[in-house]
């Protein structure tokens, strides 16, 4: 066939042989237009739905063995005796002023050990003498279980605030250290010399190339530090704490308060929870292009 035939076979398509939203053009040349495929999106009330579903669960088991007698009450107050307990200490006993005193003590403590983290992180990611001289003593240390050193702080920096901080910066150190220098390392050298053919040195070169791209590592430790600082706070406040949950704690245990025990467990439970909140805020807000996950 000529071309000149062909050209006239084209031209008397029909036009119902078009593909919806391709061009007559692209039809001729056997090309469609891409359709692209959004991921359907979860109403917010039913996600918060879903993500209540599970303690939902919990609270309803706990309430089925607690009042069947399944579970003893001196094993395990009912959540109706155990929220009496807990309107109780906020009136009567300064539970917020305790609250504020441990989260004063963990925010201090996660503030000091996961800057420590960063630095050396930064440094042993960029730096093979830095490599050389710091990682092999901190995979020795990180390996020592920090609840083992209670004493030896107490007797360096005797039983005030900061025995309790220095044991509190210590446990959150080596999970932010851990995950930045791994981070670091991971950062694409192609990205790395490109950003040097265009000038970028030094502090610079840190500070809009390596940083951004280790950021997902950055903020995945600062979480593992945010969870850690929560149980490091549990045996910080046992070095002769006379205000904090830790207190708390330590009284109930001492007089077999039940329901105080498990009010201040859930206070715990909190705690951790609204750390981990404020990272992922932290991460939308540093990070928004992360917001969906890969597959859904």
């Amino acid at each position: 066939m000529t071309d000149v035939a062909q050209e006239e076979a084209v031209s008397v398509a029909p036009e119902a042989q078009v593909p919806p939203g391709a061009s007559k053009e692209s039809a001729a040349l056997g090309l469609v237009r891409p359709e692209v495929t959004k991921p359907r999106s979860r109403s917010g009330r039913w996600t918060v739905t879903l993500r209540m579903l599970v303690p939902a669960a919990v609270l309803g088991l706990w309430w089925l063995l607690t009042g069947t007698g399944v579970i003893p009450t001196t094993k395990l107050s009912s959540p109706a005796t155990t929220w009496d307990t807990l309107v109780n200490l906020l009136l009567h006993q300064d539970l917020l002023g305790d609250l504020g005193i441990s989260v004063a003590r963990a925010a201090t403590g996660l503030a000091i050990g996961a800057s420590i983290g960063l630095a050396l992180g930064i440094t042993v990611g960029l730096f093979s003498l830095g490599e050389e001289l710091i990682d092999s003593s901190m995979q020795m240390f990180r390996t020592v279980p920090f609840p083992a050193v209670i004493f030896l702080f107490i007797v360096w920096f005797g039983i005030g605030e900061t025995a309790k901080i220095a044991l509190i910066a210590l446990a959150t150190l080596f999970p932010m250290y851990l995950n930045v220098s791994n981070g670091v390392r991971n950062v694409d050298r192609k990205v790395v010399e490109a950003a040097r053919s265009f000038g970028l040195r030094g502090r610079q070169l840190v500070r809009h190339v390596v940083i951004p791209l280790a950021m997902p590592s950055i903020l995945t430790g600062l979480r593992f530090a945010t969870g850690i600082s929560v149980i490091a706070l549990v045996f910080a406040e046992t070095i002769n704490a006379n205000k904090g949950i830790g207190y708390l704690v330590s009284q109930a245990a001492s007089f077999n308060q039940v329901p105080v025990l498990v009010v201040c467990i859930i206070v715990y439970a909190l705690l951790g929870i609204v750390a981990d909140l404020l990272v992922r805020l932290l991460e939308r807000s540093l990070m928004p292009w992360r917001g969906q996950v890969a597959v859904r």
